[in-house]
């Protein structure tokens, strides 16, 4: 499935113009495949490669989100990616309460950043519960000029808040058992 992140309209960005998310599932039960395109990539700010490892504060700079929780549920899990290769992954309780590490392994992120475009992908998310999820994509879009913006499938009212329950706009349903 293909969806374009629409651009927050208080954080305008100056010479990007589109964030694409292509989210698969793969042949295990709840698990997902991400690819971010970001065009053009001319002016994307993209941080120093490093070694893998989970890092807080990635969304400080150009970082690729996921937001997933059990559809109706308040509980919820984050994702971070970062073109250097770091990441972060949450789970919450409810609405910004109760947050804590998820216990993950380096995920493997592959990253392109070729001009006119960039691409990360991320392969084999760990295994979501097998029920049908509410997904929120998003990202944090960091441009050379200082310029940031922030996509998403949708946004509430008001700033920026990738938690909020509009954001989890995307059904998957349960994925089936072989």
């Amino acid at each position: 499935m293909l969806h374009q992140l629409a651009c927050h309209p208080d954080t305008p960005a100056k010479s990007i113009d589109r964030v694409v998310v292509q989210l698969s599932t793969t042949q295990t039960p709840g698990e997902l495949w991400l690819e971010y395109h970001v065009a053009p990539s001319d002016e994307l700010v993209l941080p120093a490669m490093a070694r893998p490892k989970r890092t807080d504060g990635l969304w400080k700079s150009t970082c690729f989100e996921l937001f997933a929780k059990p559809a109706g549920a308040d509980a919820y899990f984050e994702f971070n990616f970062s073109p250097s290769f770091q990441w972060a992954a949450y789970a919450f309780d409810g609405y910004r309460s109760g947050m804590r590490n998820l216990d993950w392994r380096d995920p493997e992120i592959i990253v392109t950043p070729e001009v006119p475009y960039f691409f990360l992908a991320v392969e084999a998310m760990p295994a979501l519960p097998p029920v049908a999820m509410q997904v929120g994509l998003s990202a944090v879009i960091e441009e050379i000029d200082g310029t940031k913006s922030y996509w998403a499938l949708r946004h509430p009212p008001g700033k920026p808040d990738f938690h909020h329950p509009d954001c989890f706009a995307l059904e998957l349903p349960a994925p089936e058992r072989p």
